[in-house]
């Protein structure tokens, strides 16, 4: 009579082997289908590279999951082990780490929860003579009186002549310290370095002395913008106009304070009286200064798209348009004769009358993402437009008809120039920016491209005279001679640590420089 087996040993051999087919599969598809989406395949960004790279890991991730607990015919145990682990893990790196935004080709950037940020400098109550300037420093300080410089455009035609070797003569370092989270650039006028930061749950607009970095005096407002992605606080640059500073904080409140003291004049939130909601990345469009108005775009209907306020005592003056806000700032032109602001809304450019607000005409653009860079309105009544995501750029004519009415034709399209961020500038009919992070050239007159080589990241420009400098998104300071036959970097060195999205200032000789956590001034090498 043969001996019953024995029942755990009868269990074991009834229970099926594990099945780690699925699990190999999944690995092998996933990784062709990254080679594919990052190495073969061409296309329209690197933005939406890195999203469908994300989108291929999260199903990844979803899939073993799903092998894990229901198809692997491993041990309860184990899959509950190895389930428990994943889940303890994933909540230690959570607990340890934080996802401080993204850079500008959406790759999230991690940073330890432990680092504390640091402290900022409060109002000092200092007088210019106190931080050590005297009258001669005073009286021959130069200007950079709002977004984008003098002109708006990013260019200094009669700029400081710079040395163009750093190694040899490096800048100087003036002073370089901590400064509350914004995507701010500085207004310089004088001694008066103004900039945006937030600091809690207060908006603050802090004047600092230029060569000292010693704050002056702040102003503070209630409000607080934040976004994951986009990161926190304030995103305009103040405008700065005889006696006063404009500033326009990123949920709506704007600003007319006096500019030796920071005493509030008038202050009003835009959006509420327009009755319109904060965006998703936040208010942006830094406020435009014409004589005695002042020009900001809260978005909307009812014809409250663009408004323009009486600088001395805010009372609106005139409104017009019904699209909502995109990123990009207004600026003026004159366009077939007729004084105009030009704004890039969310799903158009359009181009208001001065007198009146009356939109004047429109271009449609596509609506899919962001539009952040400035237009380049140009000679000969054309303007230069540009977007990221694939989207690239288009150089217009605009015309009048015998009615009067304008027409806008498009001369050339381009996808070989998308500019996402940066302000892109123009010397001797040639366009520069950075496609996609990357720097790039295109005839002005055709839309080809000449040479596309160096990678900046999503940076910014000032045009020199004849130089051009870059910040580039990692905080380095770079030179470049902008010439059609290639790229040719001339030097560089580091300013400031970490993502660096906000436009520099360049007063003078001296330039500052600034990110969410860090600001600096130096004074660059010049050729006497």
């Amino acid at each position: 009579m043969t001996e019953p087996a024995n029942s755990a040993h009868s269990s074991f051999a009834r229970r099926p082997s594990a099945r780690w087919w699925p699990f190999w599969l999944i690995v092998v598809v996933s990784s062709l289908a990254i080679f594919y989406v990052r190495v073969l395949r061409e296309g329209p960004s690197i933005q939406h590279g890195n999203i469908a790279t994300a989108v291929i890991v999260i199903t990844v991730a979803v899939l073993l999951l799903l092998w894990l607990m229901f198809f692997s015919r491993l041990r309860w145990k184990t899959r509950w082990l190895t389930l428990s682990v994943a889940i303890g893990a994933t909540g230690l790196l959570a607990a340890l780490f934080e996802v401080h935004g993204v850079t500008g080709d959406l790759v999230p950037i991690i940073k330890p929860r432990w680092r504390h940020a640091a402290s900022t400098a409060t109002e000092s109550g200092a007088s210019l003579q106190s931080a050590g300037l005297d009258k001669q420093t005073l009286a021959s300080a130069p200007v950079w009186p709002q977004f984008l410089g003098p002109f708006r455009n990013s260019t200094l035609p009669d700029g400081p002549k710079l040395a163009l070797d750093w190694a040899k003569q490096p800048p100087q370092k003036l002073w370089r310290q901590p400064i509350g989270p914004a995507w701010s650039g500085f207004a310089v006028a004088g001694e008066h370095a103004i900039t945006l930061e937030q600091r809690g749950t207060h908006e603050f607009v802090v004047c600092y002395a230029l060569h000292t970095g010693q704050v002056l005096w702040s102003h503070t407002d209630v409000g607080r913008f934040a976004n994951t992605v986009a990161g926190e606080g304030p995103r305009t640059t103040p405008a700065i106009v005889g006696d006063k500073v404009v500033t326009l904080g990123g949920t709506g409140i704007l600003n007319c304070l006096d500019l030796a003291t920071g005493k509030a004049i008038w202050s009003k939130n835009i959006l509420i009286e327009n009755e319109r909601q904060v965006n998703i990345w936040g208010l942006a469009g830094s406020p435009l200064v014409l004589g005695d108005l002042i020009v900001v775009n809260p978005g909307g209907k009812n014809g409250r798209s663009l408004v323009a306020y009486r600088l001395a005592n805010g009372e609106r003056v005139w409104s017009g348009g019904d699209d909502s806000a995109g990123y990009s700032s207004p600026c003026a032109a004159t366009l077939c004769g007729v004084p105009q602001v030009l704004i890039f809304n969310e799903h158009a450019v359009f181009a208001h009358d001065q007198a009146t607000g009356r939109v004047l005409w429109e271009y449609p653009w596509n609506p899919a993402h962001a539009h952040v860079t400035q237009p380049i309105v140009l000679d000969g009544d054309r303007v230069l437009v540009s977007s990221g995501y694939g989207e690239g750029s288009q150089l217009l004519q605009v015309r009048r008809d015998g009615a009067g009415r304008f027409i806008v034709k498009q001369l050339w399209k381009t996808r070989k120039l998308k500019s996402k961020f940066n302000n892109m500038v123009v010397r001797d009919g040639f366009v520069y920016g950075l496609d996609d992070g990357t720097l790039a050239c295109v005839d002005l007159a055709t839309g080809a491209l000449k040479w596309r080589e160096g990678r900046y990241g999503h940076g910014q420009f000032i045009l020199i005279r004849d130089v051009l400098l870059i910040t580039a998104e990692n905080g380095d300071v770079a030179l470049v001679d902008p010439v059609p036959a290639g790229r040719r970097e001339l030097t560089r060195f580091p300013a400031v640590s970490g993502k660096t999205w906000n436009p520099p200032a360049l007063a003078g000789d001296l330039l500052l420089v600034r990110n969410d956590e860090e600001a600096a001034c130096y004074r660059l090498p010049v050729v006497r």
